[in-house]
């Protein structure tokens, strides 16, 4: 696919992606679909919408990702220790 698409999860990624690691990595993924680098007028608004649709795609698999053996957390639900239960709850 794109080089120029890079990883955005840990440990590959050290930080957190930001916002706009996301919007780059989804401008180029619509880029390199499309064969346009930059769309004519009439296409503008479809490409930005591609765009936007792909970033938020982004966001929720990295969010919902759970990485393991990495040494590290990440943070979300999928990637967070189980709450304990009270001994008085368990049966």
């Amino acid at each position: 696919m794109c080089r120029s698409i890079k990883t955005l999860r840990p440990p590959v990624l050290p930080e957190e992606a930001t916002e706009e690691d996301i919007r780059a990595a989804s401008l180029q993924y619509v880029r390199k679909v499309s064969g346009f680098r930059a769309p004519a007028a009439h296409n503008r608004e479809v490409f930005e919408q591609a765009v936007d649709e792909i970033a938020e795609a982004t966001r929720k698999l990295l969010e919902g990702l759970e990485v393991r053996g990495s040494g590290g957390s990440r943070t979300g639900t999928k990637g967070q220790a189980p709450e304990p239960v009270p001994a008085s709850d368990a049966a």
